[in-house]
Formats: structure tokens, sequence, C-alpha cells
């Protein structure tokens, strides 16, 4: 199964929250998602080079405050990289 970036900034959002600290685990993001524990980690760590989720103490993740007002601007079209992504010229 493919999830996309967003689709795990999406669960992670809807499980976690940034204002109150509220934190998930990587163990119920791979639940919900339905896919293999080192898929989730790995948007997890693009997400988290973005500032869009945060990793707390004990395995702990949650969404930041820039994550939930990326996802409040509801664009269909917006692409989640990480900060290692290597940029083109064009």
């Amino acid at each position: 199964m493919n999830v996309t970036r967003r689709a795990v900034l999406q669960q992670l959002a809807a499980t976690s929250d940034a204002e109150r600290k509220e934190t998930t685990s990587i163990e119920a993001l791979t639940a919900a998602l339905g896919i293999e524990a080192s898929t989730v980690e790995s948007h997890l760590n693009g997400l988290e080079a973005c500032e869009l989720a945060r990793s707390e103490t004990g395995g702990r993740v949650r969404v930041t405050i820039t994550g939930e007002q990326l996802l409040e601007l509801d664009t269909d079209e917006a692409v989640i990289v990480d900060a290692s992504t290597p940029q083109r010229e064009y």
C-alpha cells in the first residue's frame, strides 16, 4: 500500500494536538494507516525536517502548529518534502 507523507500528517493531526501537546505512538499510526512502521518512521523523519511533526520522549510523536496550519489550508496540491531533498535548478 502506498501512503503519502500528507496521509501520515493527516493521521498524526487526527491523533495528536500541538497546542495541548497531546502525542500518539508510531505503533498507533502504523495500525491506523495499515502500513509498516519503517514507512511511518520515514515519513515522520521528513515531516520533522520540515517542522510539521515533533518527536517527544518515550517514542511519542505529535503534529506541530505549523503542521496543523498546513492542513487547514486544505490544498490538494500541497507537496511535503524534507530539508534533505535536493533542489533542482530550472
